[in-house]
């Protein structure tokens, strides 16, 4: 195992810049996630760190050596691909052992290596079928125990799950977390669903045009995004952001509408602000913003319900069955303590 240092990185490519000098300090045993849109930059920055990519400015440290110049397997890392890149003439255990072969590992420590794998992933009775004999799900197996064979500092993962169903999805990104808790081993995972990135990650890394917007806890993240971009990005639905303006005494406006807000910082009658309320974090009240019901989606366990407003569209969660039909007229009141504030113009956090 070893801690991942990320230093004033940069990446360009002729004249375009991909990468904005990037400082990430990734613990030894931690459980990391790149997030962000299409683009950001995470599995470029992935590819730096696995020497797939060449830095243009900057030191990626692994384990406190510096590998900028080292090649991907003189860093003692295992990536795991999207696409799985199985070889599909070999059975699963020469999948799985090949690399170890190319180092000139013995054929019983290669043995006992991929048994030992297998076992951790519940691939036992599967070590002589091909690739073509496997579902999407046992194949990404595969490819996580030819990782794991190598027994790296390091493990790399970009985005391993997308080519799987959503069910599958669910499952396997549980068994990777299981299996990062069962190993302890430093991992860097890469992804654009945010849902993915919440639920298995110790810290996540929020990603936009090649720049760091937020590193920090999922919860924190969730809990007090830093910026415009995070709060909009983290969370499924989206925090609902919305233009209004400082009312005084502790009151904002929307629109037409003042509502006073416990805790919020003293702000100037007038002055431009974002507002962003949680889905979970708006009620049913006789004195909250006027907004009229366009969808409801029962999911079970909640509602969901898709309005508008007078200033935009809101999405507010029940988990009361409250019986509202399209078209209906309706108040919602955000609660207490749950309002985030931005600057317009900055994107920064106000209170």
């Amino acid at each position: 195992m070893a801690e991942v240092s990320v230093r004033g990185v940069e990446k360009a490519y002729g004249a375009t810049r991909v990468i904005h000098g990037i400082d990430v300090e990734i613990a030894d045993g931690s459980f990391v996630v790149l997030v962000g849109p299409s683009g950001c930059g995470k599995s470029t920055l992935l590819r730096i760190i696995a020497g797939l990519e060449d830095v243009s400015a900057g030191q990626i440290l692994i384990g406190g050596r510096e590998v900028n110049d080292l090649a991907p397997k003189d860093r003692d890392i295992a990536m795991v691909f999207q696409s799985y890149a199985l070889y599909p003439h070999m059975t699963v255990a020469q999948n799985m052992g090949f690399a170890l072969k190319l180092q000139g590992v013995p054929k019983a420590e290669i043995a006992a290596r991929v048994e030992k794998a297998a076992a951790i992933l519940n691939l036992g009775t599967m070590l002589e079928r091909y690739p073509r004999q496997l579902s999407g799900g046992q194949r990404q197996r595969v490819a996580m125990g030819r990782a794991i064979v190598r027994n790296p500092k390091v493990y790399l993962f970009d985005e391993p799950l997308s080519n799987l169903d959503a069910k599958l999805r669910v499952a396997m990104r549980a068994e990777i977390k299981q299996l990062h808790q069962r190993l302890g081993t430093t991992t860097v995972y890469v992804t654009h669903d945010q849902i993915e990135a919440m639920t298995m990650a110790d810290v996540i890394v929020v990603m936009s045009d090649g720049r760091v917007m937020q590193a920090g806890a999922p919860l924190d993240l969730y809990d007090r995004p830093e910026n415009l971009f995070v709060a909009g990005f983290i969370g499924s639905p989206s925090m609902n952001l919305m233009r209004g303006a400082g009312a005084g005494d502790g009151a904002v406006r929307i629109g037409e509408d003042e509502v006073a807000l416990d805790g919020l910082p003293a702000l100037e009658a007038g002055r431009p602000i974002v507002i962003g309320m949680r889905p979970e974090d708006l009620a049913l009240a006789e004195d909250g913003l006027p907004a009229t019901v366009e969808v409801v989606e029962p999911t079970g366990a909640e509602i969901h319900v898709m309005a508008s407003t007078p200033s935009g569209p809101m999405t507010a969660i029940f988990r009361e069955r409250h019986a509202l039909r399209p078209g209906e007229a309706i108040r919602l009141q955000p609660r207490q303590g749950r309002v985030h504030l931005f600057d317009p113009d900055t994107g920064a956090r106000l209170n």
